[in-house]
């Protein structure tokens, strides 16, 4: 315990747990990418997927609950360093910012905490499925289907995420905290490595290249799926499966009359 309280009081070791939790998120970030993307496949591929998770209680709330830690303890890492770092100047620089410093640098707390902000609707908008929170009029929780292999009928995930980013507020939002998600991961991945010393002049050119392609891979990634809905994914699933009603109705039928 006191060597756990010994690296909290000191910047190092602040900066330690926000390279070993960053490497944690950033790997939570790949694999909830991956399980969006069968969102492109047949719609049970995602209905099957969520529902598997959805039958291990244990595992989905563990996974959940190390996950707030880690966000928890990056987000206490990054705070306190940032108000450290100001006392130790609390005068601006002439020029307005550190020479060399990059603006990703600049602006790390707060497209993180942006983040945060577009993480915690997220939850409530298609984990804990808040009504009134979707802008469709429509309560997802009343959205199932069948899937192979399963007697009940499972939460309609493909539905929901089709229905939820037709609107175009949300998918606004959506696209605006990937984008900052893509500038967070471009300075943080490769400052990641930095703290944790592997920095060189051999290597520090690869680690910073890797960075910005693996930022934007991951931006492409999510931004896909929101553009895609809008360009007509899921269309004729709807009309099929999911009975329109309310803002959802007029969702319905003026793509299907623009197309």
């Amino acid at each position: 315990m006191n060597l756990l309280t010994r690296i909290w009081r000191s910047s190092l070791g602040k900066k330690y747990v926000m390279a070993v939790t960053g490497i944690a998120l950033f790997g939570f970030v790949i694999g909830h990418l991956v399980g969006n993307l069968q969102v492109f496949g047949n719609p049970d591929l995602i209905n099957t997927y969520a529902h598997f998770l959805k039958s291990k209680p244990g595992l989905i709330w563990g996974a959940r609950l190390g996950l707030l830690g880690v966000v928890g303890l990056h987000i206490a890492a990054a705070v306190t360093l940032s108000m450290a770092n100001r006392a130790a100047r609390p005068v601006a620089y002439a020029g307005g910012s550190a020479y060399g410093s990059a603006w990703r640098s600049r602006y790390m707390l707060v497209s993180g905490l942006v983040i945060l902000a577009f993480i915690v609707y997220h939850l409530l908008h298609y984990t804990a499925l808040v009504p009134g929170l979707n802008g469709t009029g429509r309560d997802f929780r009343e959205l199932t289907a069948n899937i192979p292999g399963v007697s009940e009928k499972v939460p309609d995930v493909y539905a929901m995420m089709v229905l939820g980013f037709r609107v175009p507020w949300v998918t606004l939002f959506y696209l605006v905290a990937q984008g900052l998600l893509f500038v967070h991961l471009g300075h943080g991945l490769a400052s990641m490595f930095q703290s944790l010393g592997l920095r060189n002049h051999v290597w520090w050119p690869r680690i910073s290249n890797f960075a910005r392609v693996a930022s934007v891979l991951i931006f492409i990634g999510y931004a896909s799926i929101p553009v895609a809905v809008l360009a007509g994914l899921g269309s004729d699933y709807l009309k099929t499966r999911v009975p329109a009603t309310g803002v959802a109705a007029a969702t319905v039928n003026a793509t299907a009359n623009s197309r």
